[in-house]
């Protein structure tokens, strides 16, 4: 499971993320990743624990920007999707949202 947060502060490092993801989920849990985008959503930084300790990873967009939500709530991500966001491509059209029963 993949799960999306708030914006972060982009200058954060690996414990001020973890601080954050323990403040909103109450716990990191082993094998998931958080998410995290600035308020321009041309950068991104992702949090994992891999089960044995955490990482933090960097993604700057040359143009364009991440689709997040515009509510800033926090939801999960398929493995596709959080591939797809990475990519920068229309993550909300991967897997069931993107479907078509009618012709």
């Amino acid at each position: 499971m993949w799960l999306a947060c708030e914006p972060l502060d982009m200058r954060a490092g690996t414990e001020s993320a973890l601080a954050r993801v323990v403040k909103v989920f109450g716990e990191a849990r082993p094998h998931h990743a958080y998410l995290f985008s600035n308020r321009r959503a041309n950068r991104m930084k992702v949090l994992v624990h891999d089960g044995i300790g955490v990482w933090l990873a960097a993604r700057r967009l040359n143009s364009g920007r991440f689709v997040r939500p515009s509510d800033g709530s926090t939801l999960s991500l398929t493995h596709s999707q959080l591939k797809a966001l990475v990519l920068g491509l229309p993550w909300q059209r991967i897997g069931e949202a993107g479907v078509i029963k009618v012709v």
